[in-house]
């Protein structure tokens, strides 16, 4: 997972010393470390099982998450909700949280400085967490979370191996509001992504050493077809 630290030494020790994770929001405040905090409506901080075995990461809120404080309530997040239901989870047994934690403006890509100031927050969330399995959303968290360039029509598929955890990139669920040829995928993926959790909990998943293997074993049903990349942020959902 790329490294990203706040430039202030304070900032940095108060990070370092919140235990839970509402120290943790209240060591964030009312965030104007970049310029987003300045155009935000909300900061959209993360939600769900503060000890959730599943973690998902996506990019960056959009117009619904910056009215609401929450992400992954527009449209994406009611698809997520579905692909949650169609795995036997809810909402509020994983954990949800965004590379930044405030809107872009017009929902832009981020800007590196943008992730520098925002990433160590969500960092210490799953350091905090402690997720068996981290699900990456699209591209942004996926080059994140596994510190790589490669765009996620590249790994979606595959199990990889980030810090001690197993990591299954997805497509962003607002790909599919925009490809319908997407939704099918997804929900491959998710059927893929319960086998991993399960074999994490009871203790029988073998995550690569070198984090570049195909995903397996494959769930029944499960088509295990790539489906062609989209460029940039595919919505303002998130």
């Amino acid at each position: 997972m790329a490294s990203a630290r706040p430039e202030d030494a304070r900032d940095a020790a108060g990070l370092t010393a919140a235990s839970d994770l509402g120290a943790l929001r209240d060591h964030i405040g009312d965030c104007h470390r970049c310029a987003l905090g300045d155009t935000r409506t909300q900061l959209v901080f993360g939600v769900g099982d503060p000890d959730a075995r599943l973690m998902f990461v996506g990019e960056a809120p959009g117009k619904n998450e910056d009215l609401r404080g929450e992400p992954f309530v527009g449209a994406a997040g009611k698809l997520l909700d579905e692909l949650l239901e169609s795995i036997g989870l809810a909402r509020s047994q994983v954990y949800i949280a965004n590379i930044l934690k405030c809107r872009p403006p017009g929902n832009r890509d981020p800007l590196p400085p943008e992730m520098a100031s925002c990433t160590p927050f969500l960092a210490r969330q799953i350091e905090l967490i402690g997720p068996k399995v981290i699900a990456t959303l699209g591209n942004f968290a996926t080059r994140y979370v596994l510190d790589t360039q490669r765009p996620i029509s590249a790994v979606r598929g595959r199990l990889f191996r980030a810090e001690g955890r197993a990591v299954v990139p997805i497509f962003h669920p607002a790909a599919a509001l925009y490809d319908a040829s997407k939704r099918d995928v997804l929900f491959d993926d998710f059927r893929r992504l319960k086998v991993v959790l399960d074999r994490a909990e009871d203790g029988t998943l073998q995550v690569p050493e070198q984090a570049d293997g195909r995903l397996a074993p494959e769930p029944d049903g499960a088509a295990g077809h790539d489906a062609p990349h989209i460029a940039g942020r595919p919505s303002g959902d998130g």
